[in-house]
This record gives C-alpha cells, structure tokens and sequence, in this order.
C-alpha cells in the first residue's frame, strides 16, 4: 500500500498541561475551524512534583505514555501543521529536559515550554477568537500548576500574568489528606489570595466590562449550578453555596455534587478555592464560560488568514457557505427584521437588551434546515445550530437564536420560550418580528416587498398597509390571518389592517 498523504487543511495542537494532556485536531473548512477530534488525558504532572521542584519519573511516566497515544494521530498531519506546546509543570521542574527529550522522540516534533506571558497572551487570544466581547474583557484560567489572569480589548491582551497558583498543586498541599472542611478550604483561599493581591490593584484600576473563565473549574461549576436550576452566570455567592455543599461530604472521595463529573472530582475543591479567592480579591461580580482557551489561542496563531475582526459574521458565513443557503433572501429577511426591529425599538427595547445581534444571526441563518427538507425545516435549523460551535456567541445566547429558530415559522406552542429565564423576554420580541418577516418576504423578491407600518402598543404589533394591498395578495393576506392565530395561542396580541 501507498504512503498515505497527509492532509494539507488539518491542523493539530498539543497541550501539556498541569493536570490534563490535551490533543484538538481541526480542518480549516468556509472560512472558519471545524474540530474534527479531542483527546483528553488526565495525567496529573504536577502531582510528581517534589519541593525541589523535581519532576518524579511515575509522573513522567504517566505522561509519555499519553504522548504514545497521540502520536498515532499526528502521522497524517503535515509536520508544519503542528505545535506541542507545555505550560507550568515543566516551566518549574528542574529536570524538564529529560521529560522533553523522550517527548520529543515519541512524538517526532519539538515541544515549546513557554512562558506564562506567553501562555497568557495565547489563552486570551483563543478566547477573543472565540466569544464576542465589545469592551475590556478580564480572562481567568486556572490550569494545573498556574493561573492565567488577562485583561484585553479586542484581540490584544493589555495586562497578563501567570500566578504560581494551580488546582493540581493546591490539592496535594491544602487537602493533601482529602478531607473537606472549612479550615482546609479557607487556608487554600487566604493561600491564593496572598498571592493574586499583588496584581489586584493594577486590574482593579485597568477594569473591564466583562469576565470571562477558560478553564474545567469554571465549567464544572456551571455544570453544577445547571444541575440546581441555576442560571449559568456565576457570583461570589454561588460559589459560597457550592463551597458549603461540597464541605457537607466531608472528604474528596465522598464528594457527589449533582453535575459534577467523576473526572474533575479530585481537583474541584482546590480550582474552587482558587476561584474564590480571585472573585474576592479582583472583586468580580459576575462571570460566564469562555468559548476557547490555550489550544484555540495556538490554533488561530497558526491561521493568520482567520484573523476576521468579525468573528460573529465569520461563524454567520461559515453556516451560510457550508449549508447552501440562499443570501439573497437571507438578507432580505435579515434586512427586513431589523428594520422591523427599529421601527418598534420605543416600545420593545431589542437594541438595549443587546437583541439585534442575534435577531441579524438568526434571520441569517433560519433556512439552514432547508438542505434537510422543507417540511419540518425550522427543527432542522434548531437542531443543527444547537449541535454546533458558535465562536462569536455566548452559551446563553447560542441557546437563545436556537430557541428562535425553532419557532420562526409554522405552529407555536404557549410557553416556548420560557426555559430561557432571563433571555425570554428579548427572545419573545424576536420571535414575534422574525415570523412577520419571513411572512413579509415570502416572494424572495425585493421589487415586491409590501409598503407598511408597524407599531408595538404595549404588547400589541399592529401592522397596517396600504389600501388594497392585502386585497390583491390574497395569499400573503391569508398567511398574516393564519400567523394572527399563531400568536394568539401565545397569548400574544397581532393586528394586521
């Protein structure tokens, strides 16, 4: 048999971490990254870490190990393709080299232990090319042996420090002996903290209007917290909260928090304390889940060609390239709903609860379903926006143009949007506007887009057209009567003249 070629649009990254080796395989594809496979190991590194820093051969061991696994995937890919990059167990053992080298011969390619400046600027570059955030963005990863903490704004990081605080070497010296109570938790607290008050002021000072966490522990607390009902945002309070449950199991291995996954078990309490410690000592109030971190930070560096200001437009176009939809009448309909959305702006206050975003994503994007079949399209649409990454959006608002899309047309359901919580309400203003310009736009035409005025009294839309208009489309007035019904079931009140 023939060598196989390798494939020229597949990159890989390598990241050995602290706690977990991590391997993301991605095909550049439309202008954007698809993932095409993960792998997860944890090998806890920084657990074979001595207090000279001396890196036990065990925990060596653990990690070539891993690295024989993955090396099996890189021989497909171009050796130009491929970065292996190591964080803060082997920045800090002094004996790296002879990890590196080993490394090195079972995976065929350098291994770069950077900086933690380094490894700070890239995290919050995965991060930028991930979410969308207008302002000053904090970022925080709590990794292994270190913790990121960044400032940026746009895709440049202002202020970045790595702290030599991490949730692998928080375990084995504030619970080394599992046990969970508030004196071991409140050591590890006041431990970080010492540390993280040396930078407060400079970021308390540089400020930021959003906060975003890129690591497993900020993950497994949302997990958490959506397994209690909670909505996804957290505070100093949750975290509280959560520190008292996990104290009720008195030890590590008791520890069954609903939502918490068997593999973060071990090291959850101490990325806690640590979370803890930064909201107390930054004075966060609130944070959400970043959509990328390291290894999409080092992934982008490799794809200069992806470095699009717009990364929400970019997923937009991605969707629109990859599922044949029609952009003519994508931006009609888009077009038309925000318009739409303008003219009723005094009474349902889309703009201000940052709504028009997603109303342009999901007007752009609701026929992706069509490739499918038109019958039950809008779930198809739903389904394959809700099964696919969304760089550019937040979880909630990925969960909010879903929602949308599945009921932009056809029949409604009383109550559909309310397991939105807090989004119900802009989502509700979308959805209503949406139909009315799918309806509006029917023809695919835009020499025969109807003349009209809307209004929203309250929670009334009125629509009123010209004289004859709607006499002499009977179809399109049959339509608006049918969508009047629709609505009606909802509770919510649509008057066509």
């Amino acid at each position: 048999m023939g060598q196989l070629k390798p494939q020229k649009n597949v990159y890989a990254v390598i990241d050995l971490g602290s706690n977990s080796f991590h391997m993301l395989i991605a095909k550049s594809v439309a202008g954007g990254l698809q993932t095409i496979g993960r792998v997860k190991r944890k090998v806890r590194l920084a657990a074979g870490l001595d207090d000279n820093n001396l890196l036990s051969l065990e925990a060596m061991q653990r990690g070539w190990e891993c690295l024989a696994l993955f090396a099996e995937r890189l021989q497909d890919i171009p050796k130009k393709n491929i970065t292996i990059v190591a964080t803060a167990t082997l920045r800090l053992a002094t004996n790296a080299d002879d990890f590196k080298l080993r490394a090195e011969k079972i995976l065929g390619h350098k291994v770069n232990v950077i900086s933690g400046e380094l490894e700070a600027r890239t995290i919050y570059k995965g991060v930028a090319h991930t979410s969308s955030c207008a302002g000053k963005q904090l970022v925080i990863d709590i990794g292994g042996a270190s913790t990121e903490v960044v400032i940026g704004q746009g895709f440049e990081a202002r202020h970045y420090k790595s702290l030599n605080i991490g949730c692998v070497t928080y375990l084995e010296r504030y619970f080394k002996d599992c046990q969970l109570n508030e004196a071991n938790f409140n050591t590890a607290i006041e431990a970080a903290r010492t540390v993280i008050d040396e930078i407060a002021p400079e970021y308390k000072t540089a400020g930021w209007q959003l906060a975003s966490g890129a690591s497993g522990t900020v993950q497994a607390i949302q997990e958490i917290m959506v397994a209690q009902n909670l909505n996804e945002m957290l505070t100093l309070e949750k975290l509280y909260t959560i520190k008292q449950q996990s104290i009720a199991y008195e030890t590590i291995a008791e520890l069954d928090l609903p939502g918490l996954s068997e593999e973060r078990r071990l090291v959850f309490v101490s990325g806690l304390a640590i979370l803890i410690a930064l909201f107390e000592s930054l004075e966060i109030e609130q944070m959400g889940l970043a959509g990328g971190a390291l290894r999409e930070g080092v992934l982008y560096s490799m794809l200069p060609e992806l470095h699009n200001n717009d990364i929400r437009q970019r997923t937009i176009d991605g969707f629109m390239n990859r599922y044949h939809v029609d952009q003519k009448q994508a931006s009609r309909v888009s077009g038309l709903a925000l318009q739409l959305a303008s003219e009723v702006n005094h009474y349902w206050p889309i703009e201000a609860l940052s709504g028009l975003p997603l109303l342009n994503a999901v007007a752009q994007l609701h026929e992706i379903g069509l490739l499918i079949e038109y019958k039950q399209y809008h779930k198809h649409t739903a389904y394959i926006l809700e099964n696919t990454d969304m760089p550019g959006f937040s979880q909630s608002e990925h969960k909010v143009i879903v929602a949308i899309a599945n009921s932009h047309r056809s029949d409604l359901q009383k109550g559909c949007l309310d397991h939105l919580g807090a989004h119900s309400r802009v989502a509700t203003y979308i959805v209503r506007l949406l139909r009315v310009a799918v309806i509006l736009s029917m023809r695919r035409q835009d020499d025969v887009l109807p003349n009209f005025k809307i209004t929203a009294e309250n929670e009334e839309l009125a629509i009123q057209f010209e004289s004859d208009w709607l006499k002499n489309h009977p179809l399109m007035a049959s339509e608006l009567n049918q969508e009047i019904k629709y609505q009606k079931k909802c509770g919510w009140k649509l008057k066509v003249n």
